[in-house]
Parts: C-alpha cells; structure tokens; sequence
C-alpha cells in the first residue's frame, strides 16, 4: 500500500471515482442480505425444518473464507444459550444422524467438502441446509432433500458474511423455539450502520472513515476479549488484506496487552531528536484496536487503560453523538461491527486512488 494517500477521505467525488470495483455498494449491501433471508422465511422456504424436539446438534460445514468465519461467529455467540450445540467443522463429523441439522456454506458449488458433507448428511438423515449457491454439483448431491436458503443477491463473497449470519440465525431460531432473532429489525440496523459510513459523511462523523484515518499509515491489531469478538477480529484482518491490502494481526486481548507491556510500539514513538538522515527511518507505530459488545465494554476500557495507541470499538461506538443506535442481542451487534470493517477496508482501498 502506497503511504501516502492519493484521495482524501472526505473527498466524496474522488472517492466515488476511486471506486470503479463497486466496493462501496457491495460494502453497504448486508442490510439487503438480511432482508432477502427473512423475505424467504415469510414465504415458508424453512417450514420443514420445524420439529416438536430441538437437534442433537447444529452442524456448520464451511471450506474457508468469509462462511468459515461466520460460522464461527455465531457458535461464540450463540452457543452458550442455544438449545443445541453448535459445531463448526470443514467437514460432517462421522457421527451425523436424523437428529441433526447440517449448514453447509460457502459461495462454490462444486467444493468439495461440501458436496462430500452434503451426500453424508442426505445418506444419514440428517435435515440440510444449503446457504451456498444451490446449483450443479451441490443440488445433485442433495438430491432434493434440502431447504434452500442460497443467496439472493449477488454481491462478491467478500461482503457475504450477513448473508451467512442471517441464513444461520433464521435456521438456529427454526429449530429451537427458545430463540427469537429479528431479521427486519437486523436489516434496518445494517442499513443504518452503512447510512452512517457512507461516502457522502464527512470523517468525523463516520465511524468507518474515522477508523480508516486512525488505520492509515500505521501497523495494526485487531483485538478481540472473548471467542466471538476475536472471530470477528479474524473477520477484520481477512477483509483488510483481501480489499484493502493490508497486512492486519487478529489476535486476543490478552496476547496484544501482553506485547504492549513488553514496548509493542515503543519505539516509534521515541524522543522528538530522531534524526531520520543520522538514526535511520522510524518504524510505523502500531495502532491496537480492540473489538468488544457493547456490554463487555466497560471490562475492557478498564483492561487497556493507561496504553497509548489504543481504540476500543463497539457498535455504539460512534464518532456522531446524534446518530440514532439500537441496543441489540451480542450476534447483531457483531453485524454492525462487521460492516464497519468491511467499509473501513473498502476506504482504506480507495484512498490509494
């Protein structure tokens, strides 16, 4: 990445000119994605899922990429008060039976670990859900024993990980009548979190550009507290590298206060007597950013207290004291999070012109 920035930040036109890819648009399309879920469990798609008894287990089977990581999300967030385990896995686990349900997603039809989990899930019983594109290989090796939930929209795989938040919540709330999930509410929370990072804001009212600033021309840490924050930390990095190109650690709090304890950093912010031309070019200073759900917030400002260098964000976390915010269960504001990411990524790719 060049270091020094060819279009500013607040240069609506520039940046709009800078996007011939169309990164910006698919950034702020989650909120669609959600919606197009929940129009299809309106019309019936999950209704045979629906039994008087809760699965044996939930299974998520993802090759990779940006399904892999939803996956895990939503076992960190969810696991705990589901009605039924949630594991996630590259392949179905040999003991699949009837009393499972199997997530199989990703955007290749032809993968093969899906295809192989598919013919397993199908040949044991097992009820099927497909959140990948349903054609070719995929829908034969179903062999019309599947409930569909294959994206409506086409927006690069990169910007898919709500499709996979929604299809699974939509599918864990069918099959355990102790969860309720919102997908209308989500949809409106998504939109109203790329409404506020949108081209046309100016930098300091625009969580995304705002974070793309502090990001800009520094090295980076992308900090999570508990398994479902650092999941989304690995969310983080993945979109910097793939959109933005640029190189992004993901690793737990308490690795990165460890390194911050030992001088991470230190010695770029040394005296004002560095002589570049005597002492050699400084190293970039490293900008640690922690992501945390808006209740384990306050734990966690405690925790990085008194360390230089350091953000905590969360969805509420926004520079514009007047932007509107709802409150919502752990899993959506992970969401809110993950657009966030993804659009800093989309930012810190456009201001290379």
């Amino acid at each position: 990445m060049s270091a020094t920035p060819t279009v500013d930040l607040d240069d609506v036109q520039g940046l709009l000119a800078a996007d011939q890819e169309g990164l910006l648009r698919a950034a702020s399309m989650a909120g669609a994605q959600v919606r197009a879920t929940a129009a299809a469990i309106d019309e019936g798609v999950l209704d045979a899922l629906r039994a008087e008894e809760p699965p044996r287990t939930v299974i998520w089977v993802a090759g990779r990429g940006t399904a892999e990581r939803a996956g895990a999300m939503l076992a960190a967030a969810l696991g705990g008060s589901a009605a039924a385990p949630i594991v996630v896995g590259p392949d179905a686990p040999p003991w699949i039976g009837a009393l499972d349900v199997l997530i199989l997603a990703g955007d290749d039809p032809g993968d093969p670990a899906l295809l192989s989990a598919a013919a397993t899930a199908v040949r044991r019983g097992a009820r099927v859900v497909v959140t990948a594109p349903f054609e070719g290989p995929l829908r034969d090796a179903t062999a019309g024993r599947a409930v569909v939930l294959a994206p409506r929209l086409r927006v690069p795989d990169d910007f898919g990980l709500c499709h996979y938040l929604a299809a699974g919540l939509a599918t864990l709330q069918m099959v355990d009548p102790g969860l309720r999930v919102d997908l209308a509410a989500l949809a409106d929370e998504l939109d109203a979190e790329a409404l506020r990072n949108s081209a046309g804001r100016e930098l300091f009212t625009n969580p995304a550009k705002n974070l793309a600033d502090r990001m800009s021309g520094r090295d980076v840490v992308l900090a999570g507290d508990t398994a479902a924050t650092l999941a989304l930390a690995r969310h983080g990095a993945a979109m910097l590298l793939r959109v933005a190109h640029k190189p992004v650690a993901a690793v737990g709090l308490a690795d990165a206060l460890v390194a911050l304890q030992n001088g991470m950093g230190a010695a770029a912010a040394q005296s004002i007597f560095h002589d570049e031309e005597i002492d050699g070019p400084l190293p970039q200073r490293i900008r640690t950013v922690v992501l945390t759900t808006n209740a384990e917030r306050p734990v966690v400002v405690a925790r990085v207290n008194g360390f230089d260098d350091v953000d905590v964000i969360s969805a509420e976390d926004v520079p514009d004291p007047m932007a509107p915010l709802a409150s919502g269960h752990p899993e959506q504001q992970l969401a809110m999070m993950a657009v966030r990411l993804d659009m800093t990524a989309v930012y810190l790719r456009l201001v290379r012109g």
